[in-house]
């Protein structure tokens, strides 16, 4: 197959069909090797923390898929994302690898025209706009979770993915994970009833930080790292570490985030959802309380208890004092489910317990059978393999764009409630605040030139 009919292939591929949930993706140990003609090639934009242990050893896996170029706004982290890949290619080949391409600004990256997909593990400021500007240039994207800092950028994302036409991934990769999808799956079959509540634990961060201005560091772009948000001094416990990839500043900074309400909420609130049948929509009202640091550098939200309630009928709270996880409760019984690892302090011992990972009200309900006439959600086997499976059949993925933003905005929702300390009434349709402009002030930020979206092709 020549480059061009590849590409041809790529952008034209909508007929393609692939058996859901089974990678047609597949290591090299299965088929063999794929000639160079016929891979994915893949930037990673943004090469820290998130992108070492998770995304980058994810794409590897896949022979028909290959990381040809890598983008980071400090110099050094640049080139260590370019050894880490080359390392990995070099050890799956069993000889040298260096091709790999080396940018410092996304715009240089996206203008490649032999890089077909792009991977965005970037803080998450910078998550909708450079996503907006990938699906622009022609390239295929999975992107880190939360889809957007603020509800108006999650639209504008969803928007102009939809009228591009690209595969958008969002890395909300509980919908891959078996005991998510048969936690979801039971209750959209009613094996717990009609749903009436929802309860959704998320871990929670410190308050702290030195906010003591420091020399920015050579090499690294931190106007640009800074992006559409106002200007502030640099200090390395607002940004990142500048040796190692541990759990970086900006996680906890207001002007990046919202803290672990969209850094865990948009994976839970996206689970929940999909049991809800919710996907598509938002709440209708939102309310709730929060604890906000009063000294130290950063500023998310500490303790919490946030509700909310749907059109039809049903409830959600979300809080750092539940179980981390999601848990319905039906008129028939309860269902929970939770990641694998999590676990809860046994009182009085100074010891932690393992949390049954999928658990409910009747053991027997997680032996029921879903019928073939029944609801059969989306299967997915792997995150990053279902995302390159869709590049090349044109279908969607199990986490596509507008379900991202409906869970981040859900998320952002809570989050305004948290600040305004007020009951809250929301049009999902129209994503506006009723009878409140203070509220509906706060959907979007003013966002700092140049770094700011193209206001005229906002669609």
């Amino acid at each position: 197959m020549s480059d061009i009919t590849r590409r041809r292939f790529l952008k034209n591929a909508a007929g393609t069909s692939a058996v859901v949930g089974f990678p047609t993706i597949v290591p090299a140990t299965v088929f063999g090797q794929m000639a160079p003609s016929e891979r994915i090639h893949i930037g990673a934009i943004g090469v820290g923390r998130i992108s070492r242990g998770h995304d980058l050893p994810a794409i590897f896996k896949y022979d028909g898929a290959r990381v040809t170029a890598v983008c980071d706004l400090e110099e050094d982290r640049a080139e260590l994302g370019r050894q880490f890949v080359c390392e990995a290619y070099t050890k799956k080949l069993g000889k040298p690898y260096d091709a790999v391409k080396v940018y410092h600004d996304y715009h240089e990256l996206l203008a490649n025209k032999e890089i077909d997909a792009v991977v965005i593990s970037t803080p998450d400021h910078q998550h909708a706009i450079v996503a907006a500007a990938a699906v622009r240039a022609g390239k295929d994207v999975y992107l880190q979770k939360p889809a957007s800092l603020t509800i108006a950028e999650g639209r504008y994302l969803s928007n102009a993915v939809q009228a591009s036409g690209r595969i958008l991934q969002i890395g909300s990769q509980q919908r891959s994970w078996k005991q998510f999808h048969r936690a979801c799956e039971l209750v959209r079959n009613g094996r717990i009833g009609e749903v009436k509540h929802v309860e959704v634990g998320l871990p929670g961060d410190p308050a702290g930080g030195n906010a003591t201005p420091m020399p920015v560091p050579k090499g690294f772009n931190y106007d640009a790292w800074l992006g559409s948000t106002p200007e502030a001094a640099y200090t390395v416990d607002r940004v990142m570490p500048q040796k190692g990839f541990d759990r970086p500043g900006w996680l906890r900074m207001e002007q990046f985030g919202a803290g672990m309400i969209t850094g865990w909420g948009a994976h839970h609130v996206d689970t929940a959802h999909w049991g809800m049948n919710t996907e598509y929509t938002g709440p209708v009202e939102i309310w709730g309380t929060a604890e906000f640091p009063k000294s130290g550098l950063w500023d998310v939200h500490g303790k919490f208890l946030t509700h909310a309630r749907y059109e039809n009928g049903m409830t959600m709270d979300i809080s750092g004092d539940l179980p981390n996880g999601i848990k319905w409760y039906g008129t028939k019984g309860w269902i929970f489910v939770t990641r694998d690892e999590m676990t809860t302090p046994t009182a009085g011992s100074g010891q932690v317990t393992k949390i049954e990972p999928l658990m409910a009200s009747d053991p027997k309900i997680l032996d029921s059978v879903i019928g073939p006439d029944e609801i059969h959600l989306y299967t997915a086997s792997e995150q990053h393999a279902n995302w390159l499976d869709c590049i090349k059949t044109r279908k969607q993925p199990t986490a596509p764009v507008e379900i991202g933003h409906r869970a981040c905005s859900t998320c952002l929702l809570h989050h305004i409630a948290m600040k305004t300390g007020r009951h809250l009434h929301w049009d999902p349709e129209r994503e506006q605040f009723e009878g409140d402009e203070a509220a509906n002030a706060m959907l979007s930020r003013p966002q700092r030139s140049p770094y700011s979206f193209d206001k005229s092709s906002w669609v």
